[in-house]
């Protein structure tokens, strides 16, 4: 979106008069963000992927992500676009888009995470966990019938391709289809409970100020509780080289459990095994964008690229410490 573009949207929703360039932001990987100040205030504005709206069910999935993010609001501090004659997402040409009040808060980085901050977390995702969506008829996407990906599919268009992640998948091919296969097998016996949940909270959603602020609610949906609680403990205890901090992690869910009125018990191995989906999800998506398959533009494609490898370490870590994690939620 070019910034003749943003000043055609601000007039159109009555936001005033760009007083300032807008500024792109860091931090969106799968869409773009600009930094607006008008004579009314400051906002920010999420263009959504064309790629990603060109899907057929995109717009009512952040529909209904919008639906989730207003309720969520009564219950943790939760931050939903602004809704302007009844609609969340704008329009200005082929463009869609979203527009959020400004907040003045900032995500914090693994070094900067201590035990209180995870505390508080886990406290807030109990909260939401605990929360009432149920006369909003959220409908459950999530599918039971979960099929094993092609890796080999993505290897051989590599090749093809000379991309640079073609080795690296080739040493993991046998084990992605291991963990995807465990991955599906420890899902299904716990898709019937859910609740509805954020989806992706990790530290770069979160903006701290006064009070951290839930943003990005994108990914918001059903949830297994007790997969959504572990997956976001490691995303807050997780230091920069992508080791997890037993302290923090535990403190996480101590502050879950302080906050909700059930003993949590689980079979921590199924749960902890079913977590390798939304890595290798993640995973698939930007082999797509890498391989121009899913995939607008070379920012975009490159962007894939990058996080193909990033990735795949990243879930050979998790493979690697689920026993040692394991261990840790049957001391509590």
């Amino acid at each position: 979106m070019h910034s003749r573009q943003i000043e055609i949207l601000c007039n159109k929703l009555g936001l005033g008069d760009i007083t300032v360039a807008p500024t792109a932001l860091s931090g969106g990987l799968l869409h773009r963000m600009y930094a607006v100040q008008t004579t009314s205030g400051r906002y920010v504005v999420k263009v959504l992927n064309p790629e990603i709206m060109g899907r057929p069910t995109a717009m009512q999935n952040f529909i209904t992500s919008e639906l989730i993010a207003s309720r969520a609001a009564i219950y943790v501090p939760a931050l939903p676009a602004k809704k302007f004659n009844g609609a969340s997402i704008q329009q200005v040409g082929e463009q869609f888009c979203l527009v959020f009040e400004w907040i003045d808060g900032k995500s914090l980085n693994s070094s900067s995470i201590n035990t209180a901050h995870c505390k508080i977390m886990g406290s807030i995702l109990s909260s939401l966990h605990n929360g009432d969506f149920s006369d909003l008829e959220i409908a459950n996407n999530s599918s039971a019938d979960r099929r094993l990906t092609d890796w080999n599919f993505y290897l051989k268009k590599g090749q093809q391709s000379n991309a640079e992640w073609t080795s690296l998948l080739f040493e993991n091919s046998e084990m992605l289809n291991d963990w995807n296969a465990e991955a599906i097998n420890s899902a299904n016996p716990i898709s019937s409970d859910m609740v509805i949940s954020h989806g992706d909270l990790d530290p770069k959603n979160v903006l701290w100020d006064v009070e951290p602020i839930l943003i990005d609610w994108e990914c918001s949906g059903y949830r297994n509780p007790k997969q959504d609680l572990i997956e976001t403990a490691i995303y807050w205890s997780e230091n920069e080289s992508g080791e997890i901090d037993k302290d923090k992690f535990l403190s996480f869910i101590d502050g879950y459990k302080r906050t909700t009125q059930e003993q949590i018990h689980a079979n921590w191995r199924m749960i902890l095994a079913s977590g390798f989906l939304g890595k290798l999800d993640w995973l698939e998506y930007s082999l797509k964008r890498s391989l121009w398959i899913d995939c607008t533009d070379q920012e975009e494609q490159k962007a894939g690229t990058e996080q193909v490898a990033g990735t795949l370490l990243a879930i050979k870590r998790y493979a690697e410490k689920i026993t040692e994690i394991e261990g840790w939620l049957k001391e509590i």
